[in-house]
């Protein structure tokens, strides 16, 4: 029987494949085995070595190459093989990820892994277009949340602590229930003037942003076709990032 393996699970960042930590790097191009997730940008796939074996298991909202249970076996069984995986997953491994699902599964086999952290998809896409996730006097903290539903199923969100103006809120995977969102925050009382921001494929060259009001958001979705992967970045600091982006770049 083989020496059981070892998984790194990897967070590959936002995109931009200088947003990867120097350790991410270095297991991508060192490794012999990467099961990687759909959202990983193009040039941090191209850092995988070209003879290395390369499996996809990227998920869309409606569509899974291998459901995650699968991915849990599949995981466990090469590294059963006593494979060395790299498992790259789309921005921080711990963020909406589901890496700590897979961690778990490892852990029940008494399989060996690692977590190597990545620059998340709301910190990463923020910055690249300069809003301060906190910034003194508008923002004192930062919610991140999941805007996707399972079929049939509600948003199971608690509406009115997120309805806090000072506080900044991130949305993942929201595009389609932003209706929803936006009738929620609403109807918790955050006014309809909120400063809000649209961010498409965020930090690569087919980023689009576009800003508008909390009241509009849905609207302007809409008008302008966005599509996943799209974070809504809501409160105060979008403002401030329309003023800091105007510098951005200047040397």
């Amino acid at each position: 029987m083989p020496k059981s393996g070892f998984v790194h699970l990897v967070g590959a960042g936002p995109g931009d494949a200088d947003y990867l930590t120097i350790k991410a790097a270095r297991l991508i191009t060192q490794a012999r085995l990467v099961v990687h997730d759909r959202l990983v940008g193009r040039g941090v796939m191209d850092l995988i070595p070209k003879d290395a074996e390369v499996i996809s298991v990227g998920k869309e909202s409606d569509h899974h190459i291998l459901p995650q249970p699968q991915i849990n076996e599949l995981l466990l069984k090469l590294a059963m093989d006593g494979r060395d995986v790299v498992r790259l997953k789309g921005g921080d491994p711990f963020v909406f990820g589901r890496g700590g699902e897979e961690a778990m599964y490892l852990a029940a086999h008494d399989i060996g892994f690692e977590i190597v952290p990545g620059v998340s998809a709301a910190v990463g896409c923020a910055a690249s277009t300069g809003v301060p996730l906190t910034h003194r006097g508008l923002a004192t903290s930062v919610r991140f949340v999941t805007g996707h539903l399972r079929e049939n199923d509600g948003l199971d969100l608690d509406w009115k602590s997120l309805a806090d103006p000072a506080c900044t809120l991130v949305v993942y995977m929201g595009i389609a229930n932003a209706g929803k969102i936006t009738e929620g925050l609403l109807g918790a009382g955050l006014a309809p003037q909120t400063p809000a921001m649209l961010i498409e494929n965020g930090t690569t060259p087919q980023q689009r942003v576009m800003r508008t009001t909390l009241a509009e958001l849905p609207a302007a979705i809409t008008a302008h076709c966005f599509h996943p992967p799209s974070l809504m970045v809501i409160g105060k600091v979008v403002d401030v990032g329309a003023v800091l982006e105007q510098g951005m770049g200047k040397q």
